[in-house]
């Protein structure tokens, strides 16, 4: 992760691809269509020729719903015809890649080496791995970042310029979860938490406050609601309790991407609604 990511300089869309794809997203998707079908040669059955292989009905689709190009257009030999497929590749706008993936589902060749299933659990490890905002779900691709939560991460860390620690922690937070080679989810979610512990200290003025004696004051000088209190208590009951053991979910071993960035997305709406309170 470079220095514009680590310390908060790059924009949160950037790193969380929603509505884009960068040069490295966009080659390692060409690059799992090339593994799976491209360089699949004895799949092809006569291979030389599109119209004899069983990559006709994909290479057809790809003619006529993507590009709108005539069909008859369509070169005789199927190397010349991935050469144009490429092509429109990586000159297409960022959107016509998710396009062409679920263009690829809809017409997925029949009796082939790459199991469809293959090719989305390829597709989705990729996805994850590169930050991006979509998955495939039943075929589709589909949304699992809003924008609302986006904005959310961009308003804490603005909000939180006067607060170095807690901007610190959600610097932390928002790098463990989005370090492309090695993402660390379990200590993303604990600098999440720590963020919210670390606001909540500032707003007591109690450097010694647990999270849940800073919430009781919270709740006494600026009127939070008791059942907010509450359900905030729980959501951040991840946190270490009085004697410093870890809530169990922390120790899971199968903590996602979801996890993480649900935590992220729940602590800056927690941190926002916190300094707007004490406006």
């Amino acid at each position: 992760m470079r220095f514009s990511e680590r310390y908060g300089y790059k924009p949160v869309r950037d790193i969380i691809q929603k509505e884009s794809i960068n040069l490295e997203l966009r080659n390692s998707i060409w690059s799992i269509f090339n593994d799976c079908f491209w360089n699949k040669k004895h799949d092809y059955g006569r291979w030389n020729y599109y119209r004899d292989s069983n990559l006709r009905n994909l290479i057809y689709s790809y003619w006529f719903n993507l590009f709108k190009e005539p069909t008859d257009t369509i070169p005789l030999k199927t190397i010349d015809a991935i050469k144009h497929i490429r092509s429109f590749f990586f000159r297409c706008e960022w959107h016509t890649i998710y396009s062409f993936i679920e263009e690829t589902l809809e017409n997925y060749p029949e009796q082939y080496s790459v199991k469809e299933e293959v090719f989305i659990t390829l597709m989705n490890r990729l996805l994850e791995k590169e930050n991006s905002a979509y998955r495939i779900i039943n075929n589709e691709i589909t949304p699992i970042t809003s924008e609302q939560e986006i904005q959310s991460i961009e308003d804490a860390l603005i909000n939180t310029n006067p607060y170095s620690s807690a901007q610190e922690h959600l610097n932390q937070a928002l790098k463990l979860l989005s370090d492309r080679q090695s993402p660390d989810y379990r200590n993303s979610i604990k600098e999440s938490i720590s963020a919210v512990e670390s606001i909540c200290k500032i707003v007591t003025n109690d450097e010694k406050a647990t999270l849940g004696k800073a919430l009781k004051i919270i709740e006494d000088k600026l009127g939070l609601h008791p059942a907010l209190k509450a359900s905030l208590s729980q959501l951040y009951g991840y946190a270490s309790d009085s004697d410093g053991i870890h809530h169990a979910m922390l120790q899971e071993s199968n903590l996602s991407y979801i996890d993480a960035k649900f935590m992220l997305v729940a602590c800056t709406n927690f941190i926002n609604y916190l300094i707007e309170k004490t406006k």
